[in-house]
C-alpha cells in the first residue's frame, strides 16, 4: 500500500450522483485518487464504495476529515469509515492446540505480507507458547470451561483493551464466543471454519465428509456473529479429492485450505477491502 494514503469505505442507499459527490469532495482538497471501486446491490438498493487516495498534496488535514465530510455523509445517509496507511492495525490471534493457521499467519506477518502489529496471542492451552514467543509476541493462557467462561472472557477483554486491538483472528480457537464478546467487536472477529459452509459444519467435519464419500472439501472464513458459523462469509476455497483419499488425507488437505482462506480474509480486512451488509460481504479488488 502507498505509505501516505487514506482509504474511505462507504455504504448508503443507492441513487444517482454518489460517485460524483465523493470524487468532487476529494478533488476540492487536491486528492490524487489511486484506486476507486464501487458496487450497486440492486436488490438491496444499496451503494458500496472503496476509494483510496494519496495524501501527498492533499490539503485537508486528516484530523479535520470527519467534520468536513459529515455534511455529505448526512445528505446521502452514508455509513463510512476512513483509515490511514501510516497506521498499522493491531491484531490479536486466538488459538487452541492446532497450530497450522497460527504459524502461517505469523510467517506472513514476519515477511511483511500482513501489514499489522500483533501485540499478543491468547490461548486456552499451553501448546503453542514456544512458536509464539519465538516470534517475540506475548502469549497469554486463559483456561476456559463452562464454569468460568464469564471470568475468562473478562480477562480476555482486559488484555485486548490494554493492547488497543483492532482485529481478532480465531486461528482454530475451539471455543464459542459469548453474546457479550461478539457484540463488543462487530465485524472485527474473523474465524476459519474447517468445511465449505454450510455443509458438514460442527465437529469432525472431515470424518463426516469421508463417510458421505464427498468429492470436494473446503474451508470458509467469515466474520463472527451470534449465530454460530452463520456470519458474513469473506472467502471460501475448495479442493477436489478422490475415493483413494482417506481421512488423514482429507485432514492434511483441509489444513492447507484453512491456512490460505484465513490469510486471505485477514489480509483483505487489514487492507480495508471489506464491507459487510445484510449478513454478507463485498470484497473490493
Amino acid at each position: 500500500m502507498n505509505p501516505h494514503s487514506a482509504t474511505l469505505l462507504i455504504s448508503c442507499p443507492d441513487k444517482k450522483g454518489l460517485v460524483s459527490a465523493i470524487a468532487n469532495f476529494l478533488m476540492t482538497y487536491n486528492a490524487n485518487i489511486l484506486h476507486a471501486d464501487q458496487h450497486q446491490d440492486a436488490e438491496a438498493k444499496l451503494f458500496l464504495m472503496r476509494v483510496q487516495w494519496d495524501l501527498d498534496g492533499f490539503t485537508l488535514p486528516m484530523d479535520d476529515f470527519a467534520a468536513a465530510f459529515a455534511p455529505i455523509a448526512a445528505e446521502h445517509d452514508m455509513r463510512w469509515q476512513v483509515s490511514l496507511s501510516s497506521r498499522k492495525p493491531r491484531m490479536a490471534i486466538f488459538v487452541s492446540k492446532y497450530e497450522h493457521c497460527l504459524v502461517d499467519l505469523l510467517h506472513r506477518w514476519r515477511i511483511g505480507e500482513l501489514d499489522c502489529e500483533i501485540p499478543l496471542v491468547i490461548s486456552n492451552h499451553e501448546d503453542c507458547r514456544r512458536i509464539v514467543e519465538f516470534n517475540g509476541i506475548p502469549y497469554h493462557v486463559i483456561p476456559v470451561s463452562k464454569d468460568n467462561k464469564a471470568e475468562a472472557e473478562a480477562e480476555q477483554f482486559r488484555l485486548l483493551e490494554e493492547a488497543g486491538v483492532d482485529l481478532i483472528v480465531l486461528a482454530r480457537y475451539m471455543q464459542v464466543l459469548s453474546h457479550d464478546f461478539v457484540t463488543r467487536y462487530p465485524n472485527k472477529v474473523i474465524n476459519i471454519h474447517h468445511s465449505f459452509l454450510p455443509a458438514f459444519d460442527g465437529a469432525r467435519p472431515y470424518h463426516r465428509a469421508f463417510a458421505r464419500g464427498v468429492k470436494l472439501i473446503g474451508a470458509t472464513s467469515h466474520y463472527v456473529t451470534e449465530d454460530l458459523d452463520e456470519g458474513p462469509i469473506i472467502e471460501q476455497e475448495v479442493m477436489r479429492i478422490s475415493h483413494r483419499d482417506d481421512v488423514d488425507d482429507l485432514v492434511q488437505k483441509g489444513r492447507d485450505l484453512e491456512k490460505v482462506v484465513l490469510s486471505r480474509a485477514v489480509r483483505w480486512h487489514l487492507d480495508n477491502r471489506l464491507l459487510s451488509y445484510n449478513n454478507k460481504t463485498v470484497v473490493f479488488d
